[in-house]
């Protein structure tokens, strides 16, 4: 019964993404990430990391408007979308020169960086978790490279023996602090995201 629950739930919506027109069901989770914690504005400039197929694009270019600027960027190239002021990259995150290259293409510094990145998944916990910690480190590295003064981070991460080193180490860096598993998440699932608002820039 639980799995068939979880099955309806996954299907309900995958028909929700495809009725908005977005290319991915994921994008109802930075929908109820935004909507709780008000992460994006109008006239941000945005950086989504793991941005591929775009779901999460289309749904920072809609909070964001015309007036502001969204860089996507993924090992994949992403289907470029129809708009002036959504820009993709193809880049790994997990490379030292990924920041350098990210802010090369941004207009100012960023107010929010997202990251949605998960790991190939193999099946061995352990493994995955390590993984999973590894892209959130990435991610937590760009948007300390990234980020103006005040600005914000939202990213996935697998719970597990490393997740409490990994919440510390962006606490530091950052006014405040949330963890949050938004409704359209797996039940099931491991993954969290960490909210960080107040970036204290040197």
């Amino acid at each position: 019964m639980a799995k068939q629950r979880r099955e309806r739930k996954l299907e309900h919506y995958y028909r929700m993404a495809k009725q908005a027109g977005y290319r991915a069901r994921s994008s109802f989770k930075l929908e109820q990430l935004n909507e709780r914690y008000k992460l994006l504005q109008r006239g941000n400039v945005v950086v989504d990391l793991g941005a591929a197929p775009g779901g999460w694009l289309q749904v920072a270019r809609k909070e964001v408007g015309d007036e502001g600027f969204v860089l996507g960027v993924d090992l994949q190239e992403i289907t470029k979308l129809p708009y002036k002021n959504v820009k993709t990259l193809v880049a790994d995150i997990t490379d030292p020169s990924a920041s350098e290259l990210i802010r090369q293409n941004l207009p100012r510094p960023a107010d929010v960086v997202l990251s949605d990145a998960s790991p190939k998944i193999s099946g061995v916990w352990s493994i995955d978790h390590a993984r999973s910690i590894e892209l959130a480190d990435a991610a937590f590295t760009i948007a300390g490279e990234v980020l103006s003064r005040g600005g914000e981070l939202l990213v996935k991460v697998f719970q597990g023996e490393f997740f409490q080193d990994f919440v510390q180490n962006v606490r530091k860096k950052f006014d405040r602090l949330k963890i949050s598993k938004p409704s359209a998440s797996r039940k099931g699932s491991s993954e969290v995201y960490v909210i960080a608002k107040g970036f204290k820039r040197v």
